[in-house]
């Protein structure tokens, strides 16, 4: 797997890089050599944030974890990636799907690690009338709800769309792509 290591806010020594590298290098059993793994370093007044992301056929698996130091980041966020991945091949092998970005390897090896993982399960569903909006009101409209997330008609696209609050507080916007 290639590693792409970026810092905002924090130099990326080589030491921090390597130690990075050989931490995420455990999961490259699990990845083609072709995958490319975007690590993104930052620190904000006492807090060391590490993100990864790691695109695969149809998903992404992505973490974002944070410590007191870089290094306990580091650690952290690599438990989260393991147990991401072990539930997407779960999935992939309740779908009977091909690996495509994995190895034959991984999808076909036995659960043992699996044990922690549970099997998802909706215990409801909600419908709604959605009345068509622009993003702002969208926002407006899940502060009112005290929502982290909204769902809405766009107005401008005419196409349904998601905004959330972040966890810096600031809102984002998803909009599908077909």
């Amino acid at each position: 797997m290639r590693y792409i290591i970026s810092g905002k806010n924090i130099e990326i020594t080589k030491a921090l890089r390597e130690a990075t590298i050989d931490k995420l290098s455990k999961m490259d059993k699990y990845f083609n050599p072709d995958n490319e793994a975007q690590i993104t370093m930052s620190v904000q007044k006492l807090r060391h944030i590490i993100e990864v992301t790691i695109p695969i056929k149809g998903s992404i698996i992505r973490a974002e974890e944070s410590a007191e130091n870089m290094y306990t980041a580091i650690d952290k966020v690599v438990d989260v990636l393991e147990r991401q991945l072990l539930k997407h091949k779960n999935k992939l092998i309740s779908r009977h799907h091909s690996a495509g970005t994995f190895k034959n390897d991984f999808v076909n090896e036995t659960m043992e690690e699996d044990l922690d993982d549970k099997k998802i399960e909706i215990v409801r569903t909600k419908r709604f009338a959605m009345k068509p909006m622009n993003a702002m009101e969208a926002c407006l409209q899940m502060d009112l709800l005290g929502h982290d997330f909204f769902v809405f008609m766009n107005s401008d696209t005419e196409e349904v769309n998601v905004v959330y609050r972040r966890k810096n507080g600031a809102y984002g916007l998803i909009e599908p792509t077909f």
